[in-house]
């Protein structure tokens, strides 16, 4: 994420409008006529990046979200690294009377020096503490889902010069409840001790909180809490049901971890990689000083590779090149950061017996990840020492992986970059009209040179709301300009990606989730039209209209990878607010090339432009599927007013060849 370009363009106007390769434009009058050219020779290979997704640590997407840890403020470490310090979101279990809780810098952790120190005042006879003992306790990330039945892993450390009995509960928000406890009874934890305790939940709780209590009178330290559910994708760390809906958009590249997350209002609050690796435990945490608030990098440099690679998705690692919102190491100083990116690259691409592959390789992953692409910061350009930095960054990766394609944070659209690069960024947030209009952003943009990475793009404002549908019919328009013109759009990704609507730092977002809810806004649904676009066949397609301004259309050949069958897909967005007939004449085919069943129609629309998603109706703006007859290459359909259709035809042979393969996209009758 970032701080956005607007863009205000005017809508083009004709009586009588041809446009060639995909893209279309019509005022929703009474008909218009789409020719699509199926033929060998009409086809392109869109680009196997092209629509990915975008991650940043914002909105609380990874820490009390994807990052499937229960615990916030883990080490007790948010409050700083002075003493006494705050431990929020912990809270005591008694009164003053019963306990005293503070911090101190007596952590075995080098990195992490805040320890908890908890003096118990109560203890047998007439001091005896209350029912159930004191403590303190953890609320999670706005209450932790414990459900029934369910696995969780407690571990934590603890010292004390006194034997210990401990017990660790989940329990409902205000304690009254126990869903699940056991107790640490030890006889000597003088030197700190790990201990690791597995809890099964015998209720379901979705607001529910993690607590440590005694009774007996004395001082315990606790350090390094955390508590994970044991079914996590893989045993990787990811909630799954946020990680399914990543991966049902069949993302071919995951940009990480940021945005302005990556630059830092201040270069002593960026992210760096070095302090998000090895165990989770020596990992200190850092305050994201752009969306305000504290992560304990769990998810950190090497998570996020695990991520790309569970998604089947290319890492696109974006990182700080000397430059944040307020401050800059000039360009004569910059080597040492060089060297740290330099590291971050044999870390995850390196020998296990390379330096920093071993490191990885230790940390149980020592297979190379598939590093091709590299961000030389967010957004820097134009900033005072940004060229000079780029390009020390950009020659030396170069040197060292020539293999490796380099985006540069300047946009080479409208005229040619003044330094070498693979690709440029692309940013853009504005009002629906404008992002509608910018399907022809790239129509006249050289195709000699660096390609595009539109890696943020969002409808914002007032039109957004909270994740509107008219805001997703928008987007809906551009990404088809993006596919149409994926001669010089290499990639593709929304942003931002996810938010806890707890923590709501930007709107609008594609997934909303809680706890234990989550939801795709309308933004999100779009993104699934396009999810077999990457890889595929750009169609050449024309539509001859009446008038001008509403209608955007492409045309791709993809093969299903689950039962290997052709299909047309022919996309329409209708912006206006009415209904087009829409006669589609499809030339370069066999005779009955078409299955007499198997195709199908998918619509996303709604009765009002304003209609969001929520917890309450998660799927008010959804696509919804049927099933299509009498297909043939010449069709007349009905495009409802401001929706976006998809029509995917099944196909029996095609004499299609993709573009640059020898393979012919072939299926049986």
């Amino acid at each position: 994420m970032g701080y956005f370009h607007g863009a205000i363009l005017g809508f083009i106007t004709a009586l009588w409008v041809s446009y060639q390769c995909s893209a279309f434009e019509v005022d929703a009058n009474q008909t218009a006529l789409l020719f699509v050219n199926a033929s060998e020779a009409a086809g392109r290979k869109i680009p196997e990046t092209l629509f990915g997704i975008f991650f940043e640590e914002i909105n609380h997407a990874g820490a009390g979200g994807l990052w499937a840890e229960l615990v916030s403020n883990r080490g007790f470490e948010a409050g700083g690294q002075n003493t006494p310090s705050n431990i929020d979101p912990w809270s005591t279990i008694g009164d003053g009377t019963s306990l005293i809780v503070s911090t101190d810098r007596s952590s075995c952790f080098d990195r992490n020096k805040i320890a908890l120190r908890m003096e118990v005042l109560c203890g047998e006879g007439s001091n005896a503490c209350p029912n159930g003992g004191v403590g303190i306790y953890n609320p999670g990330f706005w209450g932790m889902n414990i459900q029934q039945g369910k696995v969780y892993k407690v571990v934590l450390y603890i010292r004390s010069l006194q034997p210990v009995n401990v017990s660790v509960s989940l329990t409902s928000s205000n304690g009254s409840q126990i869903l699940a406890t056991a107790n640490i009874i030890a006889a000597d934890v003088s030197n700190w001790t790990k201990a690791e305790i597995v809890l099964e939940a015998n209720e379901t709780n979705h607001n529910a909180r993690l607590q440590l209590t005694t009774s007996r009178k004395g001082v315990i330290w606790f350090d390094q809490v955390s508590a994970m559910p044991l079914d996590t994708y893989k045993g990787h760390g990811f909630r799954n049901e946020l990680f399914t809906m990543l991966e049902d958009l069949k993302p071919r590249f995951i940009r990480f971890p940021g945005g302005c997350f990556v630059e830092g209002e201040w270069l002593r609050n960026a992210f760096r990689w070095k302090e998000t690796i090895g165990p989770w435990e020596e990992r200190p945490g850092h305050f994201g000083d752009v969306w305000m608030y504290w992560t304990d990098d769990g998810l950190g440099y090497l998570e996020f590779l695990q991520l790309a690679e569970d998604l089947g998705a290319s890492p696109v690692w974006v990182f700080n090149n000397g430059i944040s919102h307020n401050d800059q190491v000039d360009t004569s100083s910059i080597a040492p950061f060089l060297q740290e990116i330099l590291d971050s690259i044999e870390f995850a691409r390196g020998d296990p017996d390379s330096a920093w592959g071993s490191v990885r390789s230790a940390m149980g992953h020592p297979k190379p990840f598939d590093l091709r692409y590299v961000a030389i910061g967010n957004e820097d350009c134009g900033k005072k020492n940004y060229l000079g930095n780029y390009l020390k960054f950009y020659y030396a990766i170069k040197q060292a992986y020539p293999d490796i394609k380099i985006i540069s944070n300047c946009d080479g659209s409208s005229q040619q970059l003044d330094h070498p690069a693979d690709f440029y960024d692309y940013h853009i947030y504005s009002d629906a009209k404008s992002v509608f209009s910018l399907a022809h952003k790239f129509d006249h943009t050289s195709r000699s040179g660096p390609k595009a990475f539109v890696s943020e793009y969002a409808v914002t404002g007032t039109d957004a709301g909270t994740g509107s549908f008219l805001a997703a019919l928008a987007e809906a328009g551009f990404l088809i300009g993006l596919e149409r013109n994926s001669d010089v759009v290499e990639m593709a990704s929304y942003a931002p990606l996810l938010v806890n609507a707890n923590d709501r730092r930007w709107n609008p977002d594609a997934i909303v989730f809680n706890s234990f809810q989550l939801y795709g806004t309308p933004s999100y649904w779009v993104q699934q039209f396009f999810k077999e676009s990457s890889g595929g066949t750009l169609l050449n397609s024309t539509l001859q209209a009446n008038s001008s301004s509403l209608l955007v259309a492409s045309s791709i050949a993809w093969q299903n990878s689950v039962d290997n069958k052709n299909y047309l897909r022919i996309k329409v967005v209708n912006f206006g607010s009415n209904a087009v007939n829409l006669k589609v004449s499809i030339d370069g085919l066999e005779p009955n090339s078409f299955h007499s069943f198997g195709s199908t129609k998918t619509v996303l629309t709604s009765s009002n432009l304003v209609d969001e998603n929520s917890f309450k109706e998660p799927e008010k703006v959804v696509p919804i599927k049927s099933l299509v007859e009498d297909v043939d290459k010449e069709m007349e359909v009905l495009l409802p007013p401001h929706s976006f259709t998809s029509f995917d035809l099944s196909v029996k042979s095609t004499n299609l060849r993709i573009p640059g393969t020898d393979c012919v996209l072939k299926s049986s009758n």
